[in-house]
């Protein structure tokens, strides 16, 4: 996986007053924890870091006040609801070699058997433990030919080596839901109608 380097710094003020200051300058609040070291309250270049999210689990390394450099991966981001832009982000520290539990992005290619049936994304992401240098993008699923019913399950997704589940085996990540069959027109005016009189007859 690429890593990307940021440039942070430290920030001691704190509250919604300082955090839309920093948001105005075009840089984001965040903490980094992790470790069990004391939370470090940061402030990161909004351009950057929004690029950077753009990658599922990115490893961010951080230069933070020019001092010290950390690893870290992105644990939750909040961002405006109609705007969308970044208003937090909580990193988690990481070393090399250590695992992580992580959601990977579960990606499926393929077409599905001919007659309108529809893929369900049951687990759009799917809960693994990788080492934190080398957690995938994604995992990709064939569903190629799969009929009505068709379940695909945890176990059957093959993983990148090193990569191990931690989730259920026999959870259900995508299934094949058959396709709804529509009531023709016809029978559909005849059973309006039906109604309309019942309810003059009332």
């Amino acid at each position: 996986m690429s890593e990307v380097k940021i440039a942070a710094a430290t920030r001691s003020e704190f509250g919604k007053g300082a955090a839309r200051r920093i948001r105005r300058d075009d840089k984001v609040p965040g903490v980094l924890y992790g470790h069990g070291t004391d939370p470090l309250h940061l402030t990161l270049p909004g351009h950057e870091l929004l690029l950077a999210l753009r990658t599922p689990n990115v490893l961010i390394s951080l230069d933070i006040d020019g001092k010290t450099n950390e690893l870290a991966i992105p644990k939750s981001v909040q961002r405006d609801p109609l705007k969308g832009f970044l208003e937090h982000v909580d990193l988690l520290l990481v070393k090399r070699g250590e695992k992580v539990t992580v959601e990977v992005p579960v990606q499926a290619e393929g077409e599905l058997a001919p007659g309108g049936n529809l893929l369900e994304h049951v687990l759009v992401a799917l809960p693994v433990e990788a080492e934190a240098t080398h957690i995938p993008e994604q995992v990709t699923v064939s569903v190629e030919g799969l009929e009505a019913g068709a379940s695909i399950h945890a176990k059957d997704i093959k993983l990148p080596g090193g990569v191990t589940l931690a989730v259920d085996e026999d959870a259900v990540v995508l299934q094949v839901l058959a396709a709804q069959a529509e009531e023709p027109a016809e029978e559909a005016e005849e059973a309006a109608a039906e109604g309309e009189e019942a309810g003059a007859e009332a």
